[in-house]
């Protein structure tokens, strides 16, 4: 019997540390052949050039750049029109039996419209969630409603794409990909994490900071809100993590660059920390402080506290860890953060996120397992 060509797609750094695992499996077994495609942010020097990351220890099958020198919406609307052409030609010469991507990048919405169009099944992993502030809650839904079949995080998150009218049989609860790392790699001491990133991390905050898709005319104004109250704290260093290829993206890259060269005594920018690194340092940071994903679904697996400023995370199901403002009242959220009954609460919380599965083994299986040439063609069930 024939292999099956599984294309996986990653495009940024974030994205790839939730694959690696999956990507892992697939790779090692025997009924399956991993094409592993990497574009976006992973090709960028401005983003760090992350497929380096990925090439010790995966076969890169295909780069695929698509990223314009800029990062307006003109720019990313071109690179989505280039997504969708580059990746058509690697699928047409790939001929994979299924895609697989992850979330609500607009680099995805291109993979998935080129899979759409040449009748690839795609395999589409954390759909069902919601992102209010930001346009990748549309992209999100887009990409579900292309996809062949689901693989979700929680029980809200399988409900609400069966609101979409997915059928029931498709979509698979596997639980966080992101606790499957966590508990899978065998994290760094703070002392070790001092030793790999140079600093002294008696007391800090791991900061990752991205533009608000849906609310782009204030980015700069916001970033120096930030940075100036950051400023303010004492006896604190600050561990940055660069923000994604979105529009405003480079501005505020530029902007924790320039603050950390004026402040190299407590402050440092990463292009990326890698899986290992950046878990460590979320279990040993006296808070994690941005608008990122990951605070919201990561850092409750080490009971750390989130300040979550704005919207772009609105609608994410969330843990009692998550101190949730605006930019203007960051001084009000550290205060909380401090409170004996916010350290109270931090003790006895449940993690939404917790799962006691291993979601790419199954992920896998169930691939393997699947008759991918019978499932484009999918019912829609309306439900009341």
């Amino acid at each position: 019997m024939s292999r099956k060509k599984i294309a996986l797609v990653s495009a940024t750094r974030a994205e790839w540390y939730l694959l690696w695992n999956l990507a892992k499996e697939l790779e090692k077994d025997e009924g399956i052949e991993l094409l592993l495609l990497v574009t976006g942010a992973h090709l960028s020097e401005s983003f760090g050039n992350t497929y380096q990351e990925i090439e010790k220890d995966f076969n890169i099958t295909h780069k695929i750049p698509i990223l314009e020198n800029n990062d307006d919406k003109l720019s990313l609307a071109k690179s989505l029109a280039v997504a969708v052409s580059a990746f058509a030609e690697a699928f047409e010469k790939l001929k994979p039996d299924a895609v697989v991507i992850l979330g609500d990048r607009y680099e995805m919405l291109g993979v998935a419209s080129a899979a759409l169009m040449m009748h690839i099944p795609i395999i589409h992993l954390c759909g069902g969630e919601l992102t209010l502030g930001a346009m990748d809650d549309s992209i999100r839904h887009s990409i579900s409603k292309m996809a062949s079949l689901h693989f979700v995080s929680t029980k809200a998150y399988k409900k609400r794409l069966m609101q979409l009218g997915e059928e029931k049989k498709r979509i698979f609860n596997v639980g966080s990909l992101a606790g499957e790392n966590v508990k899978k790699l065998k994290l760094l001491s703070k002392k070790e994490l001092e030793s790999e990133l140079g600093l002294s991390l008696k007391n800090f905050l791991l900061i990752t900071y991205h533009s608000e898709t849906l609310n782009l005319q204030n980015t700069k104004k916001e970033v120096q809100i930030l940075l100036d109250f950051l400023d303010t704290l004492k006896d604190i260093t600050l561990i940055f993590t660069k923000a994604n290829a979105d529009e405003n993206g480079l501005l505020i890259n530029q902007a924790l660059k320039n603050y950390c060269l004026k402040n190299s005594h407590k402050a440092k920018l990463f292009d990326n920390l890698g899986a290992l690194k950046y878990l460590s340092a979320l279990k040993h940071a006296k808070a994690v402080v941005g608008n990122s994903s990951s605070g919201i679904c990561e850092s409750g697996f080490f009971k750390t506290p989130c300040i979550n400023i704005g919207d772009r995370q609105k609608g994410r199901l969330r843990g009692a860890n998550i101190i949730d403002c605006e930019m203007k009242d960051l001084k009000k959220a550290f205060k909380r953060l401090e409170s004996e009954e916010f350290k109270e609460k931090l003790k006895h919380f449940k993690n939404p996120f917790e799962n006691k599965k291993s979601p790419s083994i199954f992920i896998k299986n169930v691939i393997k397992n699947t008759n991918l040439a019978t499932i484009l063609q999918k019912d829609f069930v309306d439900r009341k």
